[in-house]
């Protein structure tokens, strides 16, 4: 195979990569919160059965997790997964989702108790509280841990290949099985490009929040 036979071979593996990023982003941000207020919650059973599943995603592997996923409803309930794509999804963004959980539980947790005393004291439910007054604070100091996972996502995004999805590291370990050994190398600048695109977006977002030092 020519240069840019193989070089279209692995864009289209990145584009997986690219979609079980975008994917696992837009859910697990969202998600995230929601297991962040179970966590902080103060009707007990809710906080300690979240933070038992938060406890167990942190503190085994993403690799295990996507066997999990993927193998154990058919062994177990009898009821596969029909793609390969929809299990690295579910584990992917169940995986993030935990992380960013903590995230955000550390933002709320850093906000002083009397922004919520003034709110209350100015007659804002606590809804308004949180949506005007506490939020946008807590945006502003969860960016830089945010951004971390993020870069990290773009490189977990090549374990996917652990349950045979054809992403990019897979695709050039098969060009190195036929004894090209350069599209392993290949491959680092998709990779670094796609970090490097994002650390210089990420830092530009942080630096329109700098206005907002509360």
């Amino acid at each position: 195979m020519s240069f840019w036979q193989i070089s279209l071979k692995l864009l289209e593996g990145f584009g997986q990569n690219c979609f079980i990023f975008i994917v696992t982003l837009l859910a697990s941000l969202p998600l995230g919160l929601v297991i962040a207020f179970g966590s902080m919650s103060k009707f007990k059973p809710l906080c300690w059965l979240t933070r038992a599943f938060v406890w167990v995603i942190r503190g085994t592997p993403l690799m295990l997790q996507l066997f999990v996923v993927f193998y154990v409803p058919g062994l177990v309930f009898g009821m596969p997964f029909q793609s390969r794509m929809s299990a690295a999804l579910v584990a992917f963004i169940i995986n993030y989702a935990a992380y960013f959980s903590e995230i955000y539980r550390g933002g709320i947790n850093s906000i002083p108790k009397g922004q919520y005393e003034a709110g209350q004291v100015l007659g804002m439910t606590k809804s308004q509280i949180f949506f005007k007054v506490i939020l946008f604070q807590v945006i502003k100091r969860i960016i830089p841990p945010i951004g971390n996972e993020i870069i990290t996502l773009v490189k977990d995004t090549s374990l996917a290949r652990a349950i045979a999805v054809p992403e990019i590291l897979m695709m050039s370990y098969e060009f190195a099985a036929e004894g090209l050994i350069w599209p392993l190398f290949y491959t680092g600048a998709f990779f670094l490009i796609f970090s490097g695109g994002l650390t210089l977006l990420l830092g530009y977002v942080e630096k329109k929040l700098n206005y907002y030092r509360g």
